[in-house]
């Protein structure tokens, strides 16, 4: 006589054959594309900034990495770091990028939760009334029932590894998420202390518009009182007045940027600041500390740069979901087991022999789809060869915009070096050609013509420095550094 089966047999069978099935995959092995760069990045520190001087720029030894640079560090004016601080609490798109986590890491549990049985346990009770001409004793009656029990239902034996692509391409949705989180963290602190200098930077230029004005105004007073005596002509006078309106408007524009700078930096900051606007441009040294950023060689930013690894997490994502449908064409097997007592009474619900079970096995084996088996997995084979595009094309500006930044290290030193010799020249010209007025020997024409000419000196090296700030702040920002 045959052995009778446990009564727990069915669902103790099933975590166990979920144990020993779940390991098999049919995903391809994955292997991360060569890395479609120079070995080196185009930046040559013998070049012409290394032979006038400017070199100095670069990073010597023992200088700190970017992605181990935190921000405090790097940003050492007070007002910055306050408006990066609240950035990263109040900004919106960041706080959607945090809750874009929270979304893929419940949708990596719900897919991750398919791996396990579904365990239910249920109660219920049955009454139900007979009549009397089809009750055997002729009168009509009425039945109860009581049962309970737990039950698995519909569970799938991961025999050819699609539960588990499946679970694979959601865990790397999840971790590409929170890369891309940290992707715009660095992205927003780049941004708030581009935007800061930027409104710094108007600040400065409509400051010197604003004593360009004033100094022009009473020049131009003193040229009316003499033209209203003889001492000067017609047109000295209107060509004072020329030059005090064009101050007047490039401190009327100067302000409008000024606004508009501030209103972009309450938008990043996510709150309208609690201080006034305060400080000044970074000094010379600063500049140099900034600008002293080992970049590295190219293999360093698949490492460094988070959205170089939240786009090879999509493509990992892309691989396991190759596995998936390629297990699609193979059978699929679930189990539903119950295991469970009933009783026409409650208090007889767990007596001896109430007991009951069963166990259902099922095998669909897929013969015809009408393509749609194939045409997803070459849909799933379509998006991986697009992911891995996308992952050299995200290398390719990353080294772009790293080489990019090393050239701006290399030239904005002497840009700027060379524009404040500009100013220098033309304040000393005007000065020569002061006293040449004075003595009678050069014309007022040839004074204002100075005059103007030092203005838009003294302006365009204040967007020098602003050049080389946020060229500093870019070489930060594109090897990694902002996370900390």
């Amino acid at each position: 006589m045959t052995k009778p089966v446990p009564r727990s047999a069915a669902l103790l069978a099933v975590p166990l054959a979920a144990a020993l099935l779940s390991a098999c995959s049919m995903a391809p092995t994955y292997e991360r594309p060569a890395a479609p760069v120079a070995n080196a990045y185009a930046f040559n520190p013998s070049g012409t900034a290394a032979k006038t001087g400017f070199a100095t720029n670069l990073a010597g030894p023992g200088q700190k990495a970017a992605v181990d640079t935190g921000w405090r560090e790097f940003f050492i004016d007070p007002r910055l770091q306050q408006l990066i601080a609240a950035a990263l609490e109040n900004n919106r798109d960041l706080r959607t990028a945090v809750l874009r986590i929270e979304e893929a890491r419940a949708l990596y549990n719900i897919q991750s939760a398919d791996r396990l049985p579904n365990v239910n346990l249920s109660a219920a009770e049955t009454r139900a009334k007979t009549p009397a001409f089809l009750s055997s004793s002729g009168q009509s009656t009425i039945g109860k029932r009581y049962d309970v029990g737990a039950s698995v239902s519909s569970f799938e034996l991961d025999f050819f590894g699609r539960v588990k692509s499946l679970n694979d391409a959601a865990l790397a949705t999840y971790l590409a998420t929170e890369e891309a989180r940290l992707a715009a963290q660095i992205a927003l602190v780049s941004q708030v202390a581009q935007a800061y200098y930027t409104e710094r930077a108007y600040a400065e230029q409509y400051a010197l518009a604003q004593q360009t004005y004033e100094a022009r105004a009473r020049t131009y007073k003193l040229t009316q009182q003499r033209a209203e005596v003889g001492a000067s002509s017609r047109l000295d006078l209107r060509s004072n007045e020329t030059l005090m309106e064009t101050a007047r408007a490039s401190a009327l524009a100067l302000a409008r940027q000024r606004a508009q700078a501030e209103n972009a930096l309450t938008l990043l900051v996510g709150q309208a600041p609690a201080a006034a606007a305060s400080g000044a441009m970074p000094s010379d040294l600063q500049l140099t500390a900034m600008h002293a950023i080992p970049e590295g060689l190219p293999s360093d930013l698949l490492t460094r740069r988070p959205d170089i690894r939240a786009a090879e997490q999509r493509l990992k994502a892309a691989n396991a979901n190759i596995g998936a449908a390629r297990a699609a064409f193979f059978p699929r097997i679930s189990l539903t087991a119950a295991l469970g007592s009933s009783s026409p009474s409650l208090h007889g619900l767990f007596d001896s022999g109430s007991g009951s079970w069963s166990f259902a096995p099922q095998l669909t084996l897929p013969i015809f789809d009408a393509g749609r088996n194939s045409a997803n997995l070459t849909l799933a084979e379509v998006r991986k060869n697009i992911a891995i595009a996308d992952y050299e094309k995200t290398i390719q500006t990353a080294f772009r915009e790293v080489a990019d930044a090393l050239a701006a290290r290399d030239y904005v030193g002497e840009q700027e070096a060379a524009q404040r010799a500009v100013q220098e020249a033309q304040a000393d010209r005007l000065k020569l050609l002061q006293l040449r007025f004075d003595n009678g020997v050069a014309s007022s024409l040839d004074v204002l013509d100075a005059q103007r000419e030092l203005f838009s000196a003294q302006q365009a090296l204040v967007q020098a420095r602003l050049l080389r700030t946020t060229s500093a702040i870019d070489l930060y920002r594109t090897l990694g550094g902002g996370v900390k």
